[in-house]
């Protein structure tokens, strides 16, 4: 008598989702004006980002392990916190 044979399960690839490289803008409220490139080759590392609609711009630092999605959640989140600090309309 012979041994059943071993069936393999066929292989199944997890695809990655792509995160976004545009964004909509917060001032001109444009959906997709926002466009962030990664500058990795210059030293210290840089992320800029800019509306094509409006013009408005941002720059910071980034990592090795930076992805578009947080330099424009740093921009947000430095347009917070301007907000914040200046005194409110009461």
């Amino acid at each position: 008598m012979g041994k059943r044979k071993k069936s393999s399960k066929p292989v199944v690839k997890r695809v990655q989702p792509k995160l976004d490289k545009r964004f909509d803008c917060p001032f001109c409220n444009q959906p997709k004006a926002v466009e962030v490139l990664l500058d990795r080759s210059t030293v210290p590392m840089r992320g800029r980002l800019e509306c094509g609609v409006c013009g408005a711009s941002y720059q910071c630092a980034i990592n090795s392990l930076s992805e578009p999605v947080d330099v424009y959640s740093d921009w947000i989140d430095t347009i917070e916190e301007v907000n914040a600090a200046e005194p409110g309309d009461s």
